[in-house]
This record gives C-alpha cells, sequence and structure tokens, in this order.
C-alpha cells in the first residue's frame, strides 16, 4: 500500500530539529495533534511507516532524526551513568559491552525487539514511543472500513472494552519495562528548553495520548544510573521475531543474603502504559525470594492489573499470564539465571 502524501524533511542538526518541530506542531496544538497529524518524528520507520500505510495515522511532514550526530551516542557519564541518544539503532545497542556487562535486562529487551532485521533498523527512540494498538487499530483502513471507528481514528469508542469512556490500545514496547526497572530518565528537549523525567513517568493509562510529551518536544536521550542489583527481563511471544508480546517483565532484586533491600517489577503489554506491580514488591522485600514468598507475591498480581486487553487472547489469560510471568522471573532473579525471552 502506497503511503498517505506528506512532505520529509531531513534537519542537519539537532537544533534544526526543534525549531522545525516547533513551526510544525506548535505547543498549543496538543488538542488536536493525535487526529489532525501536522508531524510526525520518524528515525528507523519500522512502525512509523508501518502504521502510515494502515491509515492509522496520515501526518502531513515527516521530521527525519536518523542521521542526527547529537542523537547517535553512547557515553558514560561522570557518575557512571550511561547516556544514549534516541537514535541508537538497537543492532547497535545490543553489541554494545557496556550494556550487555552492567544491563543485562535491558540488553535482554533489546534482543527481543522483533526481529533481527527490524532492529537493524529501529532505534531505541522509536521502540520508547511505539504507538499503541489493539486488535482493531493492528488492521488496514479497508478492514476498519467495515466497522465503526474508535477514540483512536473518527469515533469516540473503545472496540476492545466498548463500555469504557476511553481508549485502551496496548503499549507493546518490550525496552520500557526493563528501563523502569533500572530507574532510568529520559530527556526532552524542545526549543523552549530541555528536561528530564524518569522513565516511568514518561507513560501514561491512556491508549490515545500515551506519552507525557508535549507537542513541540522530542525525546533524546535516555539516562541509566549504575546498577548492580540482580536483574532480569523476560518476554512471551507466540512466534519470536514476528508478533508483538503476550507479555513481559523485568525484574530487579537487590539482594543481600537471605535479604532483599529492594524489589522492582514491571509488567509489559498488558495495558496502555507499562505497570509497576508495588504490591508484589513488597511482599518479596518482607518476605524474601522463598517458593512461598513467590507464590504470595504472584498472588497479589491480580489486584494491581485493573482493566487488560489483548491483541491475541482475552483478560482472564491474560492476568494468569502475569501470574505466571511474575513467578518465572522471581524464581530466575533467586537461581541467578540468565533468562531472555521464548
Amino acid at each position: 500500500m502506497l503511503l498517505p502524501e506528506h512532505r520529509f524533511h531531513r534537519p542537519a542538526s539537532l537544533a534544526d530539529c526543534l525549531r522545525d518541530l516547533a513551526a510544525l506542531r506548535p505547543q498549543g496544538a496538543a488538542d488536536d495533534a493525535v487526529k489532525t497529524e501536522p508531524v510526525r518524528i520518524i528515525a528507523g520507520g519500522t512502525d512509523v511507516i508501518f502504521n502510515m500505510r494502515l491509515r492509522l495515522f496520515q501526518p502531513d511532514n515527516l521530521i527525519s532524526i536518523r542521521r542526527l550526530p547529537e542523537l547517535a551516542q553512547v557515553e558514560t557519564l561522570d557518575d557512571g551513568s550511561l547516556l544514549i541518544g534516541a537514535a541508537c539503532r538497537l543492532a547497535d545497542l545490543a553489541d554494545n559491552p557496556l550494556i550487555r556487562e552492567y544491563f543485562p535486562c535491558f540488553s535482554q529487551a533489546i534482543d527481543a525487539v522483533a526481529s533481527t532485521h527490524v532492529r537493524t533498523l529501529a532505534t531505541l527512540g522509536g521502540n520508547l514511543c511505539l504507538e499503541t494498538r489493539c486488535w482493531y487499530t493492528n488492521n488496514s483502513a479497508e478492514w476498519r472500513r467495515g466497522r465503526e471507528g474508535c477514540f483512536k481514528t473518527d469515533c469516540e469508542q473503545c472496540h476492545v472494552i466498548p463500555s469504557s469512556d476511553s481508549c485502551h490500545a496496548i503499549n507493546n514496547a518490550d525496552t520500557p519495562p526493563a528501563l523502569i526497572a533500572l530507574d532510568a530518565r529520559v530527556v526532552l528537549q524542545s526549543i523552549r528548553g530541555r528536561r528530564e523525567l524518569p522513565i516511568a513517568g514518561f507513560y501514561r493509562r491512556d491508549g490515545l495520548r500515551h506519552l507525557a510529551l508535549a507537542p513541540d518536544e522530542l525525546l533524546t536521550h535516555v539516562i541509566i544510573p549504575p546498577c548492580r542489583d540482580r536483574t532480569v527481563f523476560m518476554k512471551l511471544t507466540p512466534r519470536r521475531g514476528m508478533d508483538f508480546a503476550l507479555g513481559t517483565i523485568a525484574v530487579r532484586c537487590r539482594v543481600e543474603g537471605d535479604r532483599v533491600l529492594r524489589a522492582e517489577l514491571v509488567l509489559g503489554s498488558i495495558a496502555s502504559a507499562p505497570i509497576r506491580l508495588v504490591g508484589p514488591g513488597k511482599v518479596i522485600e518482607r518476605e524474601g525470594l522463598s517458593d512461598a514468598a513467590i507464590e504470595h507475591a504472584a498472588e497479589r498480581v491480580r489486584a494491581e492489573l485493573g482493566e487488560v486487553t489483548n491483541l491475541y487472547g482475552r483478560a482472564t489469560y491474560k492476568k494468569q499470564l502475569a501470574r505466571t510471568l511474575v513467578r518465572r522471573a522471581l524464581h530466575a532473579i533467586r537461581d541467578g539465571e540468565v533468562v531472555g525471552h521464548g
């Protein structure tokens, strides 16, 4: 399918990019930005081009950040944090020895993204800003014409949860749960200046406006602070390299002897934003990593999920899947296993 008509912009520097973005999508355009789509940022294009072909959005302008040198670096900061540009390709990050050695769960999450061919084009910023989707929006415009529209197209309804008054499209990005568990921060820039935001606060549980990003802002960098805790990332998908996840989990535990001083559990591909499991984390901090404690933590999961949906199955299956992921990840943390996805 041919792409809709658009103008393609290739700024020579980050400053030029921010000026173009401010001119094409001024800050006051927030209410209309989702459906009128004056401009979209594109890097590798693996998700943006796909959704343009589906006519999920039809921006008048595309601004490419793919070749901006300011966004393509990986740098160690004075405090030991890692600064990663948003335009870094996932394939390059997967081969980065600093990430593999010091942030293994992030490395596992990168390896879990789609296929080798996609990771060769896709960028970190693109994965972090991945468009939410559901079984309705993940089809072509011709297919959707056989049904009424939705919040993400041209109607005020949700096909996933018909009784809902908001969009429940899913965030299927693989890297955010790992980065949330690692206390990462995102750097957002515009012509108005620069700000940093904990990546957990970058996501909203709203399938329509799922990012805490002003219309004239660009995600430029990710900062990951030093971490010496045990971490693991797991992903379950029907067909590796082809399908979006049924569910993902990132777990981080600071263990001293039999005590767990800190436990972070983050689920992905369950809702419109990654879910931090506060209750199960407190169970592990209080009771440790015994079989009984892990089972207790898994049983606490359901109460924290709220309304969940799935591209492929029922909500009841998804809730059971979430508990299973928690059990497996916590056992892997306790037993020192290196776990990726399958």
